[in-house]
């Protein structure tokens, strides 16, 4: 049994950014820091900041007044932030800055008098945070479905952003479907979709021409996750989404079974190197990392913890 590490994979540069923000929250100001809603969506990473200190809460409330109050890299509506600064709450906003970029750009639209469409997965804190960062009427689709059933108020002042997240071919499908109904609708075309995802997403369409079988390392609650592996059976391929070694079944694997390998933007290296031992007691005899794009991309830290301490 073979198996192929897929290049790019992993930690993206929100998520690096967003789990250091609070690793370095704990240093500056001691345990505990309280983080609203997880972090980033991967269960290991939670635990681990939990070890150190962090305390994941869903709602402000179960939060001391004056205390420090983190937003996850998914992003908080508008009325989250006013409620903390209410409770007197020292906020830190670990929201990834492609998601910020898509609340701007959801906020300029509603400003010129537009209706928004968030392309997206009802419910994902992602665009519950966005919907609460925009003025006016905001309307949600997740697939081309959804588009010949959509109500709006002013079918001729529309406009489209996108989560960070989603698949490439089914948003270009809803993009092209919302044009279709509506022939002057305003948007970014792909631009929204965050280059790790795409990346990740290019480079599982290369692996998945030499494999039989993919395992997506990742939450299941991470969207880019769920999307690797449905791009593997979009693919033709046996597509698994993993969180650690103990998920693995040796039905899924045959003698000559060439396995591919990705991980989702949430998911650290220490998970994959951890399947990749799982593997090695059902028969594999050689792993090969194949070469990807070259990922440089380095997202600045929030002012607050971005300067020396005093």
């Amino acid at each position: 049994m073979e198996v192929f590490l897929s290049n790019p994979r992993g930690f993206c540069a929100g998520v690096v950014r967003a789990i250091e923000i609070v690793e370095l929250a704990l240093q500056r100001h001691g345990a505990p820091v309280y983080v609203l809603h997880e972090i980033v969506h991967n269960r290991h990473v939670v635990q681990d900041l939990k070890d150190r200190g962090a305390v994941f809460v869903e709602r402000l409330d179960e939060v001391p007044p004056g205390a420090v109050i983190i937003f996850s890299a998914h992003g908080v509506a508008t009325s989250v932030v006013e409620e903390a600064h209410r409770r007197n709450l020292r906020r830190i906003d670990a929201t990834c800055p492609l998601v910020t970029k898509v609340h701007l750009q959801a906020q300029r639209y509603s400003r010129q008098g537009l209706e928004v469409i968030i392309i997206g997965h009802p419910g994902h804190p992602e665009v519950e945070g966005t919907r609460g960062r925009t003025e006016g009427p905001v309307y949600v689709v997740s697939n081309p479905a959804d588009v010949p059933t959509l109500n709006v108020a002013t079918p001729d002042r529309l406009a489209y952003v996108t989560q960070t997240t989603l698949s490439l071919d089914t948003t270009r499908e809803v993009i092209e479907t919302l044009k279709k109904r509506f022939p002057s609708i305003q948007g970014p075309d792909l631009n929204d979709i965050c280059s790790a995802t795409q990346t990740r997403q290019n480079a599982v369409r290369q692996l998945a021409k030499e494999i039989h079988v993919l395992l997506v390392v990742g939450s299941p609650k991470s969207s880019n996750s769920n999307r690797l592996r449905e791009l593997g059976e979009q693919s033709g391929l046996k597509s698994y989404l993993i969180e650690d070694e103990s998920d693995l079944k040796q039905e899924w694997f045959g003698e000559h079974t060439r396995v591919g390998i990705t991980a989702g933007t949430s998911a650290p290296e220490a998970m994959v190197q951890r399947v990749l031992e799982g593997l090695r007691a059902y028969g594999v005899t050689n792993v090969t990392e194949r070469e990807g794009e070259a990922e440089t991309i380095h997202f600045r830290l929030p002012e607050p913890l971005s300067s020396s301490p005093e």
